[in-house]
């Protein structure tokens, strides 16, 4: 069974001692990179996310989980009989007045078939379903709704998720009662053997279908591709996801549906940065307007302000401008945005330009350059 296997803790990348919580991270983390619905026709993938499901499967069991550290992967085998080789055979139980041996023992490795099937009928939560979207730097400012399409389990229409075709719901299975299980006893020298497994009727489900429904052939699923209309809102960052509740995978067993997260891209922006809700950008002004001052045109993501720029600003210096900045997400406020203005040398000077800036430069304009060589 294990020959071509590789050791459940080493798919899911953790330790023997591993914590639940940290079995269900590395799961989690594991089966959206491999999901089919992230690498269509991926068939690598595909088999990787078989492979971190079964792992999980039994890791995050904890009957499956001591059986597997004992006996390996034939310990989580169905056939598995931990009494092959005993010298009292596999009918080893009902030891005397310890009373029904066989049973403590289904007990401690799952067995306990009303506790087990109080489990498998309970109502469970749907998959989460990840996705992705890719929105501009000013689109990102304003919040905007995106549609998006994506591929997921839900109950089958035509039988309304019962797998019946005349829409009847499942029958209780004759075989096991509807536990799942069946309970197999044998008398021995040692007394009576009681062991556990799944029923071989109804797959361990405990209901029959009979008459399945063709649509999703009797499973009471099937998958579609729909599309969902998803409130992206302003001032979201690159990298941010969205959770929309209710569309994810459908639940079983009555179970509520699970969510959709959708992981936002924002494209850069030709001139401004982001640093949370603030902006920052660079603006050229001209040597003159550094020196003598000047108003000038500033960008925004919404429209242009006018700027005074003091006499004598230097390159480099920075100014800011409340409120023009980004949203903070869920809030009407903004953030700042910050300009930092570079003073551009000019170029191509015609001779007398040149001998213009000679002049202002001995009439006293280097003066406050050449002060920092001057001795105290």
């Amino acid at each position: 069974m294990a020959d071509n296997k590789r050791d459940y803790y080493e798919v899911l990348g953790v330790g023997k001692s591993a914590s639940d919580a940290e079995i269900k991270k590395a799961y989690r983390k594991l089966a959206q990179q491999y999901h089919p619905d992230m690498n269509p026709g991926d068939q690598v993938a595909e088999e990787k996310f078989k492979e971190v499901g079964e792992a999980y499967e039994v890791l995050s069991s904890a009957d499956k989980r001591a059986r597997y550290d004992q006996y390996g992967f034939a310990g989580v085998d169905p056939n598995f009989n931990p009494n092959a080789g005993s010298p009292f055979g596999e009918g080893f139980g009902g030891f005397g007045g310890f009373g029904d041996f066989g049973s403590i023992f289904n007990d401690f490795f799952g067995g306990g078939g009303g506790r087990s099937t109080q489990r498998r009928n309970a109502p469970r939560k749907g998959q989460d379903i990840v996705s992705e979207t890719t929105i501009t730097f000013e689109e990102a400012a304003k919040g905007i709704e995106k549609e998006i399409t994506i591929g997921r389990i839900e109950d089958c229409a035509k039988c309304s998720g019962t797998g019946s075709a005349d829409g009847a719901a499942p029958k209780t299975c004759p075989s096991c009662g509807g536990s799942g299980e069946v309970r197999v006893q044998r008398q021995t020298p040692m007394g009576v053997f009681i062991q556990t497994a799944a029923c071989s009727q109804c797959g361990g489900t405990g209901t029959i279908v009979s008459n399945p429904c063709p649509t999703c052939k009797g499973k009471g699923k099937v998958r579609r591709n729909k599309k969902i209309h998803v409130k992206i809102p302003a001032g979201i960052d690159n990298g941010q996801s969205i959770r929309v509740r209710g569309e994810g995978h459908a639940g079983t067993n009555g179970g509520s549906a699970g969510d959709l997260l959708v992981a936002v891209g924002v494209l850069t922006h030709p001139l401004f940065t982001r640093d949370g809700a603030s902006l920052m950008c660079s603006i050229p002004i001209s040597f003159t307007q550094a020196a003598l001052g000047a108003e000038i045109e500033i960008p925004t993501l919404e429209d242009k302000v006018r700027y005074t720029v003091p006499e004598g600003t230097q390159t480099g210096t920075t100014f800011r401008l409340k409120g023009k900045g980004m949203p903070y997400v869920g809030y009407k406020t903004r953030g700042d945005l910050f300009v930092t203005v570079v003073v551009e040398t000019p170029t191509g000077l015609t001779a007398d330009q040149k001998e213009l800036l000679r002049k202002l430069d001995e009439a006293g304009g280097g003066k406050k350059r050449h002060k920092i060589f001057e001795k105290k």
